[in-house]
């Protein structure tokens, strides 16, 4: 791996969780939080990742028909007064974060949309950027004979504000959540914008439900391949981290890691629980991947990738 100056340098955290039991509240998950970003933050890290629906159990896995009920898995703003302590240990130790939730929003009419979001925190305790899950996984029906449900159709509407970018730490910032990672379209959208750090969260089931048949350890291979693809092609840290264990009877991989723009994993968890991973991110270290290898503006022929935009579906021409 080449050298890296230190000008640019952000020390950063993977903070990955175990299980959030159903009976878990957010006083207690916040609680955690603060512990692993403590922990973080003495080991040097200026930033901290937490997974995807940080605050909760992974709730998409049942039917839930009562709206109270499934709104109880909510924000409604952020911070709120569960969360605040957070953002106030953040600002106090100078530690900025990524954070994972399920966020209700009601416009002025009181019509309430779903999204599975997640916040840029910068080191002041200040959001300065949002994204919302984009490809959901899952179905809005229940399956028969699945081992457990996977609803995120059902229970979240898609993304509503793209793949933006965001000055933020010192570099510029992008965010993916969960089944994002594997789709190449996430990753470029965010390297056409320059991205030099990508922070995502995730909830992924140890085995696929809807594909019983592959064998176990190709889960955590594809995991972590979908995002070395991601980082190299695209001249970019990421920054992955997992809520992990067996959580309401569903055992979710961990495997949060660090990864460099040269595609090499720097950082790995190796447990299954509240666990922290360290890495010395040079932020300026995928320039010569962006300027070279993966220099865009030389050599993209966009005029050949109509189908990318223009079809959703796998189409085969006719005759072939």
């Amino acid at each position: 791996m080449p050298s890296a100056p230190s000008s640019r340098v952000l020390t950063v955290a993977v903070a990955q969780m175990g299980p959030i039991a159903r009976s878990e509240t957010r006083t207690q998950a916040v609680e955690r939080l603060i512990s692993l970003m403590e922990e973080s933050h003495g080991l040097g890290a200026k930033f901290v990742v937490f997974p995807e629906l940080a605050l909760t159990t992974f709730f998409p896995r049942w039917v839930i028909d009562d709206e109270e009920e499934l709104d109880s898995y909510f924000e409604t703003s952020m911070p709120n007064n569960e969360t605040q302590p957070l953002f106030e240990r953040a600002r106090e130790l100078g530690c900025g974060f990524h954070l994972g939730y399920a966020e209700l929003v009601r416009d002025d009419a009181g019509k309430k949309t779903y999204f599975n979001t997640a916040i840029l925190v910068d080191d002041t305790g200040a959001i300065t950027g949002k994204y919302r899950k984009i490809h959901l996984p899952g179905t809005a029906k229940t399956v028969a004979g699945a081992p457990h449900q996977h609803l995120e159709k059902r229970y979240f509407e898609v993304g509503d504000l793209g793949f933006p970018v965001f000055q933020s730490q010192g570099g510029v910032m992008g965010m993916c959540i969960c089944n994002d990672r594997r789709w190449p379209e996430t990753w470029r959208m965010l390297g056409l914008q320059g991205a030099e750090l990508v922070a995502l969260g995730y909830n992924t089931p140890h085995v696929n439900p809807f594909a019983t048949a592959e064998p176990v350890f190709l889960g955590m291979f594809h995991n972590h391949l979908s995002m070395q693809a991601g980082a190299y092609q695209n001249g970019t840290w990421v920054v992955a981290s997992a809520k992990a264990g067996v959580e309401e009877g569903v055992h979710h991989m961990g495997g949060s890691c660090i990864i460099a723009p040269t595609g090499e994993i720097v950082a790995l968890c190796h447990t299954e629980g509240d666990e922290v991973a360290v890495a010395q991110c040079d932020l300026s270290m995928g320039d010569y991947i962006k300027q070279n290898i993966f220099n865009f503006e030389a050599h993209r022929r966009i005029e050949h990738y109509g189908l990318i935009t223009s079809q959703t579906g796998m189409k085969r021409p006719d005759g072939v």
